[in-house]
């Protein structure tokens, strides 16, 4: 019973984002806030709203190795498996090159959006720092292996890419900022984290609105994989790590957690933009979105009772 009440209760906590998404949804087929809309809200909060969220959380979290070294090891480890196992199904018989290249980021890439609205919900501000930690050390790493054969398949040049990603920049300004101890005057904190704030709520809506399911029947096997790799494999792989790296449980509860986000939805921006198969890409997020609604309680009460 205990352990149903806390799944419950890990529920619950993310019932307020998950409607959100719903509502993105809801509002982009049936109001006049039509995809177009939705476009344009998610170039808002991916080159500013968001980049500015991670700047402040990074900049602001205290990093201390000694007692986060151990957090961040398990969290990029967890993700160079799925990078791994996401390029080796590449070498299946009978994979379409285009498919995988746009399709293997969806293994190993994760929600930011979701995770820092989890983070504060699972751990307070401490449980932010550290999602947020976890995101600065893994974006680069998930971008570039996203970013690789999508321009190896199309002939682009992938560091111009990279170069350009906002979120890299963002996630590398905040850990500069931080080392340097940069404090900005209290009016430019407050419009910095106002802005920051808006972040959250638009981009789960944005996530929501952009939801699809067309497009998978281009690769059903593949798809099944990848999904498996991302809500099954990297899951189980956190927990095993936490166990044998003995991280608290606070700790343990955010680096699962992140192991077990629905992927990025940015994800089918970037196959669109590099020439990938958007269609394809986009019913994968869609079916992530929707498996991560109970994936995360889930692998949270498996964590409980291991």
């Amino acid at each position: 019973m205990l352990v149903h009440t806390r799944g419950m209760s890990t529920a619950w906590l993310l019932l307020p984002d998950f409607l959100l998404i719903l509502s993105g949804f809801l509002l982009c087929r049936h109001t006049a806030l039509n995809r177009s809309v939705w476009e344009s809200i998610e170039k808002i909060v991916y080159f500013l709203l968001f980049p500015v969220l991670l700047f402040n959380a990074i900049m602001k979290s205290p990093l201390q190795p000694g007692q986060t070294l151990p957090l961040a090891g398990v969290g990029v480890a967890t993700v160079g498996v799925g990078v791994l196992l996401a390029f080796a199904l590449g070498r299946w018989p009978g994979v379409a090159g285009r498919l995988h290249a746009s399709g293997a980021q969806v293994a190993f890439r994760f929600n930011s959006f979701v995770a820092l609205a989890l983070a504060e919900r699972l751990g307070g501000s401490q449980g932010l720092a550290w999602m947020a930690l976890l995101i600065a050390l893994c974006v680069p790493l998930c971008n570039i292996a996203a970013v690789w054969p999508l321009a190896r398949h199309g002939g682009q040049a992938y560091h111009r890419e990279l170069l350009r990603n906002p979120l890299i920049l963002a996630t590398l300004g905040g850990l500069l900022a931080n080392l340097a101890g940069l404090r900005f005057p209290q009016p430019v904190a407050t419009t910095l984290d106002r802005i920051g704030l808006a972040a959250l709520p638009l981009g789960l809506m944005a996530a929501g609105a952009g939801l699809q399911l067309g497009g998978l029947a281009r690769g059903p096997r593949l798809a099944a994989a990848l999904l498996a790799i991302r809500h099954a494999v990297l899951p189980l792989v956190a927990i095993g790590l936490v166990a044998a790296v003995g991280l608290p449980p606070a700790q343990a509860t955010v680096v699962v957690a992140f192991a077990a986000l629905p992927t990025a939805s940015s994800a089918y921006v970037l196959a669109a933009r590099m020439g990938g198969d958007g269609p394809y890409t986009a019913g994968l997020v869609t079916v992530s979105t929707l498996l991560g609604m109970v994936s995360i309680a889930a692998w949270l009460a498996v964590l409980r009772t291991s």
